[in-house]
């Protein structure tokens, strides 16, 4: 599925090495907007590494994470060989009382927390953060062994973005999409994952239990 998926064409795979930890934004382009713009940003303010799938309009084919499987891309088996842990990004849609909500799952619960501290911190307090895994709905926890983000050997963290930090009210439009400008609060989004990743980075990487 993944394969066919990267075959078709207005879809590109990225994939940049750098540190021992990395960035993912693998529903990128135009079906989670603004992901990749995150994941990329912060991937090259803190030298880390970056894989990236970016679906240009019209295209929005939502393949599951579970089904981004290294045997079948070389580049995702690159990166995931290269890293010891990962940071990924994704967007959820309208969901009944989570409309402002940061849901900071993944298997690597330590780091988890550690970013999540940093997101409320930094973050208005408008965007509650919320990294107990019981207040997150089940399909967003990004527990499954098989996602990505949990393939390295340190796990990783799975950061769902919610509709509200992606918009750009002033110009009513995804932000950095289509020629939509950066709003505010992605800037300060970017600036608290920065902050975060360079704060762990030192840390000792350790399996979860």
């Amino acid at each position: 599925m993944l394969r066919e998926l990267l075959a078709r064409p207005g879809v590109e795979e990225r994939c940049i090495l750098r540190g021992r930890l990395g960035l993912m934004a693998f529903h990128g382009g135009n079906l989670e907007r603004v992901t990749d713009v995150v994941a990329s940003e912060v991937a090259e303010r803190t030298e880390t590494s970056l894989y990236a799938v970016l679906q240009t309009p019209p295209l929005r084919v939502h393949l599951p994470s579970i089904d981004f499987d290294p045997a079948e891309s070389t580049p995702l088996a690159r990166f995931l060989d290269h890293v010891d842990s990962a940071v990924a990004l994704h967007g959820y849609g309208h969901r009944p009382g989570l409309r402002h909500h940061l849901l900071v799952g993944g298997r690597n619960r330590a780091f988890a927390r550690h970013l999540a501290a940093t997101l409320r911190r930094v973050l208005p307090a408008r965007y509650p953060v919320v990294d107990d895994l019981a207040r997150i709905p089940r399909d967003l926890r990004g527990q499954h062994r098989a996602n990505p983000v949990n393939r390295p050997r340190g796990a990783g963290v799975q950061i769902e973005l919610p509709p509200s930090i992606r918009w750009n009210r002033r110009e009513d439009g995804w932000s950095d999409h289509q020629g939509v400008s950066r709003a505010d609060h992605v800037d300060r989004l970017i600036e608290a994952l920065c902050e975060g990743v360079a704060g762990w980075c030192g840390e000792r990487v350790e399996p979860p239990a």
